[in-house]
């Protein structure tokens, strides 16, 4: 993980429940967990309809409050304009201090820019092929593809080799980038100060995508940055040349 802080904050968990699978809920809110407390955890759909049967009982392990939306008219997702307007009605009321959107759909794009130029923290989770300006749109924004793979042998991800870690440019550029911004007059610069660096530039960005569980990890895996702890903090220096 880049740059997560513990905190205490009050978050809002809106699910989308046609865009999410109950294979990740125990993933997704022990993530939640990490940037503060799950004050309200909702979540949207139409439940006369079966094939969102296996999340009922999920809800009541999880105390998760279903929301009933009929589908009015064909083609048009009134599930969508309900988690919109309960959104709106939340950040109003000036008790929480962030917003975590649960939906793989693009339709949330303005909804997570709204609520951030409100001030207001924004942590999306969707899979994979969430569009790229939802992805942007948040603080950041993790692939739900981690929860299975935690749960699921068959869907562990792919770790890969410091041969393709240092082969991957953008990657390798984006430690170097951070570590510059970040590094005092020696050149190291702490761990955390890089993360968060490069989770401002890219909200999705996740060492688990990589099949590291740490940043740390990941930062010595690629095998291009000397490494060094000092009082329990982690410090990086981008000496070495690809």
């Amino acid at each position: 993980m880049a740059g997560i802080e513990e905190t205490n904050i009050s978050l809002a968990v809106l699910i989308d429940a046609d865009n999410a699978s109950p294979s990740i809920i125990e993933g997704l809110l022990a993530e939640i967990a990490k940037y503060g407390t799950a004050s309200v955890k909702r979540i949207y759909g139409d439940w006369t309809r079966p094939n969102l049967g296996q999340w009922k009982e999920k809800l009541l392990e999880y105390s998760i409050q279903p929301i009933q939306q009929f589908s009015y008219t064909s083609g048009k997702n009134a599930t969508d304009s309900a988690l919109i307007i309960d959104a709106m009605d939340l950040l109003y009321t000036g008790t929480f201090s962030g917003f975590c959107l649960v939906s793989s759909d693009s339709d949330f794009t303005r909804l997570a820019a709204r609520l951030r130029e409100a001030g207001k923290r924004v942590y999306g989770f969707g899979e994979q092929k969430t569009p790229k300006p939802m992805v942007a749109a948040c603080d950041r924004f993790t692939y739900t593809e981690i929860f299975s793979a935690e749960v699921s042998e068959e869907a562990q991800i792919h770790r890969k080799s410091a041969r393709e870690l240092r082969g991957d440019t953008k990657l390798v550029t984006l430690f170097r980038t951070a570590i510059d911004a970040c590094s005092d007059e020696s050149g190291w610069a702490q761990l955390s100060g890089v993360g968060s660096n490069i989770v401002k530039q890219f909200p999705d960005f996740d060492s688990r995508n990589y099949g590291y569980g740490k940043l740390s990890d990941l930062a010595s895996a690629i095998g291009l940055f000397e490494i060094e702890k000092r009082e329990q903090r982690i410090w990086l220096k981008s000496s070495k040349k690809k």
